[in-house]
């Protein structure tokens, strides 16, 4: 060992110690934050299924594939991090011997092979998402706009420096000619060392280089826990594995909303005490564990933020800030936490006067801060950002590490709503409505059989009718709303033609609360769906069919919450099988083109996307003229969450956006599958002025059309 490689071994061993020590320090900062969380037992059930759903997501890249040629090159770096640090381990022996390697599979031709083209996939796969964060980052709205951009580029810089410097070491072992691989397994190592002079200590000095530059960066995270752009590629495998369901494949929008939570358990409403139970989110640590995890996981990649139908017409909500501030604003906190600081849940203070006396004041001050309020009020969320979520799950559909942002977003709404009482006033009619009238719209409960009116044939009622396959669940929209009758009427119609055994609830029915939960008022929707359960259960119901897909996700999935197991299909569902199995014949087909508009919960919360199309390619014996967003990119018409019944003040109206890239299709038919979408769409069709060249109407009265009837 030369003076070379004492000097290096000596720096090595120092700049790693340093590493290794604050990383470790960061890491018991990063695991404290988490357990201040709430407890959240179910995210330990089907550990098998939660251990294949990690490897599939993470291994195969699922999520981040959807993209794919960024989803490819980010797999390619991921691959290279993970066997090339096996070549980070050998730059110690390398430092401590320019001709040394790697112990045991060091030496061996297949390790060679591998290390080199995996060095070679990777260097490819950083410059390609290098140049595409620098072309992202001058678009009009970036999806990096927010994010820590220097963070970035240190783990840019990083990566490339570490698999230059790879090569680097190699070329110089070639040059000295102690590089034991031939040139057709090692190509690009030949080939620099064929531009390398020959240098005994080269291969030491590069490797030091090398240390440094891996721990350094180790030394900057361990500086920063809150670096999610690096510290996601350790995180994202816990964070993937406590995800709300593993059963569902990469890329499910939520579907139900998590129940209210108290203490790890579903918050019963009969017993629950304000002054006891947790009403929804007030403070950061009174988000579930999980959701600290959530936030300290972030890549601040953007992709929820391309994608959010808010952002995207220039609202203050960007589901990926809104993130990064609960992150940020959690770690400011800890100290104070920590320290035995916090309000109770009548918001009295914790800590004792010596305790606070002794605390750093800045943690104090952020201590301090409300989760929900103005600048004025320096509140870490601003009511504009939360209540401007249509809850559409774009943001939870395209998050590459399972970010729940639906449900962060529904806990603080819950409070504000159920204990503060604030959220915007033209919201308080519809719930008035909900809890007087049964609907939102707030007609009477006796005109919701006027659909039924000038049918030429009965249509049948639960009590009149013992045996049905059926229940044509109709709906609050489908029973008062002009437009959404005009579905119902011509479901009622398919299901009559194809000799459906159904029949509906009339009077019986009320609202499933799915406005009422989305909003945050959560007792209302518990008061609306145990009625709807008893109901259902009294008549024996085996299965619906729903026109509405806030309906259809509603009963089919969280009215299990309350115990109540039924099948539940979308009407779109049941009339592409009566298609399929020759049931309905269409026979006339639809001329002009149709584009079909995606409902946010029918396509991504349910994975509904295939039924639609089939009656339409059915119906107008061609293909749909589809939007550039379809499917689980669909843009979200601006309903979803509550915002049909809040005025839409800030920027521009989603549903305009949402029509424009409609009309740019050329169809004469906006073809849709929710009633919510079928006024959004309708009325921003009206507002362009193309009312009398383009129509909007459901699937199931483009079916009819085609059969000859008469809608």
């Amino acid at each position: 060992m030369g003076i070379a490689q004492i000097i290096a071994t000596v720096l090595a061993g120092a700049v790693t110690i340093t590493a290794l020590v604050l990383a470790a320090r960061a890491v018991l900062t990063i695991t404290a934050v988490i357990r201040q969380g709430q407890p959240a037992p179910e995210r330990f059930t089907d550990k098998g299924t939660r251990t294949k759903r990690m490897l599939t997501e993470t291994l195969g890249h699922t999520r981040m594939l959807k993209w794919s040629a960024i989803g490819a090159a980010h797999w390619l770096v991921m691959v290279s991090f993970m066997i090339l640090f096996l070549l980070v381990v050998e730059a110690y022996f390398e430092v401590v011997d320019p001709e040394g390697g790697l112990p045991i599979v060091g030496h061996w031709l297949v390790y060679g092979f591998v290390t080199e083209w995996i060095g070679i996939l990777g260097l490819a796969g950083i410059l390609y998402l290098i140049f595409v964060r620098q072309k992202a980052i001058r678009a009009k709205r970036s999806r990096f706009t927010g994010s820590t951009m220097w963070q970035a580029y240190v783990v840019e810089a990083v990566i490339l420096g570490v698999l230059v410097c790879g090569f680097l070491i190699r070329g110089f072992k070639v040059a000295n000619d102690t590089f034991e691989y031939p040139s057709w397994a090692t190509p690009l190592s030949h080939g620099v060392g064929a531009l390398l002079p020959a240098a005994h200590d080269g291969p030491t000095w590069v490797a030091l280089t090398k240390l440094f530059i891996s721990m350094g960066w180790l030394i900057t995270i361990g500086l920063n826990p809150t670096m999610g752009v690096a510290w996601h590629r350790f995180l994202a495998f816990f964070n993937i594995f406590f995800k709300r369901s593993p059963e569902k494949p990469a890329g499910s929008g939520l579907g139900a909303l998590k129940p209210m939570m108290s203490g790890g358990k579903p918050l019963d409403f009969e017993e629950a005490d304000p002054e006891k139970d947790q009403f929804g989110v007030a403070q950061v640590e009174q988000f579930a564990w999980k959701g600290l995890l959530d936030f300290s996981t972030c890549t601040e990649c953007g992709r929820c933020q391309s994608q959010c139908p808010a952002w995207n017409t220039a609202k203050p909500l960007s589901p990926k800030l809104l993130v990064l501030s609960l992150r940020d604003h959690a770690y400011a906190k800890a100290p104070y936490l920590l320290g035995g600081g916090g309000k109770d849940l009548t918001g009295e203070e914790k800590a004792t006067e010596a305790q606070l006396a002794h605390m750093d004041v800045l943690a104090l001050a952020e201590g301090n801060r409300p989760l929900i309020g103005t600048e004025e009020e320096q509140g870490v969320i601003d009511p504009d950002v939360l209540w401007s979520c249509t809850t559409c799950g774009a943001c939870v559909e395209q998050c590459p590490v399972d970010i729940e942002h639906i449900d962060h977003i529904v806990d603080m709404r819950r409070y504000q709503v159920l204990i503060e009482s604030s959220f915007p006033s033209e919201a308080g009619v519809m719930l008035r409505n909900l809890e007087n009238k049964g609907n939102p719209w707030g007609a009477p409960q006796n005109t919701r059989e006027d659909w039924t009116k000038g049918l030429d044939f009965e249509v049948p009622r639960v009590g009149e009718k013992e045996d049905f396959e059926y229940l044509f669940w109709v709906g609050c929209a489908g029973a008062f709303e002009d437009r959404a009758k005009k579905t119902t009427r011509a479901v009622a119609k398919l299901l009559h033609e194809a000799g459906v055994d159904y029949a509906i609830l009339g009077e019986g029915e009320t609202c499933t609360g799915d406005p009422a939960r989305r909003i945050g008022n959560e007792f209302v929707f518990q008061m609306l769906a145990q009625q709807n359960v008893e109901t259902l259960q009294e008549a024996n119901v085996k299965k619906i069919v729903a026109t509405c897909p806030h309906c259809f996700n509603t009963l089919g999935n969280e009215y299990e919450q309350l115990g109540l197991k039924v099948e539940v299909v979308h009407h779109t569902q049941l009339l592409a099988h009566l298609v399929a199995t020759g049931k309905l014949t269409p026979v006339q087909p639809i001329e002009g083109g149709v584009t079909y508009h995606d409902p946010c919960y029918l396509g991504r919360h349910n994975r509904v996307f295939d039924a639609p199309r089939e009656v339409l390619t059915t119906a107008i014996a061609g293909d749909i003229k589809e939007m550039p967003r379809n499917q689980e990119r669909s843009f979200c018409c601006g309903a979803g969450g509550a915002r049909m019944w809040m005025e839409e003040r800030i920027g521009k109206r989603i549903n305009i956006e949402r029509t424009e890239e409609a009309l740019s299709t050329g169809a004469k038919t906006i073809a849709v599958g929710c009633p919510f979408c079928y006024t959004m769409v309708g009325d921003g069709v009206t507002a362009k002025g193309e009312q009398e060249n383009v129509e909007v109407v459901d699937v199931a009265t483009v079916l009819l059309r085609s059969l000859k009837q008469e809608v």
